[in-house]
């Protein structure tokens, strides 16, 4: 994830792991297997935090501060080019990822704009489902090279500011008043 997929190959993973290559092939049959491995086992991981911060029994806005802090920190530790690399050399793997994100995401978003709009926190009058899928499609755009050149300005920092610009989007102006209260201690909590 820190080190991009093209520029780690299988001799760099077996002397990493303290193994042979021929031990390491005991486990996966390639370096496709393997990224794909690889991300079953990230995906796995998002899918138990989700679930962690949903056992929590907090609000939607402060459900989706702690999803922001926990997509924060996993974008901090990623290789610009690990989507790309993806897409370009393990196409079946990145469509497969792609997918189970979207899904995990997409329910995640849904509920979570379902709850607010129940707890008065997010407005009435849009579709959560809807929503959801422009959100999913504004995080892919993210990622698109074309779109944002991540040399310019960090991914965590576009993330942010779509995160910004959703929870301000659908809050109802009781969830507004909330945000302002949340930001301003989460500010003095990170100093």
């Amino acid at each position: 994830m820190s080190l991009g997929v093209k520029s780690v190959n299988m001799a760099d993973v077996a002397r990493h792991l303290g193994i042979s290559k021929k031990t390491l092939y005991k486990y996966v049959k390639d370096k496709n297997d393997l990224v794909m491995k690889s991300f079953s086992l990230q995906h796995e991981m998002e899918n138990e935090k989700m679930a962690s911060i949903l056992s929590e029994g907090k609000n939607a806005i402060d459900e989706s501060f702690e999803m922001m802090k926990f997509i924060s920190q996993m974008l901090n530790g990623l290789h610009p080019s690990i989507i790309h690399d993806i897409e370009k050399y393990h196409p079946e793997v990145f469509h497969e990822m792609q997918n189970k994100q979207h899904c995990s995401i997409y329910d995640f978003l849904k509920n979570n704009m379902t709850k607010g709009q129940k707890e008065g926190l997010y407005r009435e009058d849009f579709n959560p489902e809807i929503v959801a899928k422009i959100y999913l499609a504004s995080m892919d755009s993210l990622f698109d090279y074309k779109v944002f050149r991540h040399s310019e300005t960090p991914l965590v920092d576009l993330y942010l500011e779509l995160f910004r610009y959703h929870n301000r989007g659908i809050a109802s102006q009781k969830g507004i008043d909330y945000l302002i209260e949340k930001v301003k201690q989460e500010k003095t909590n990170n100093t």
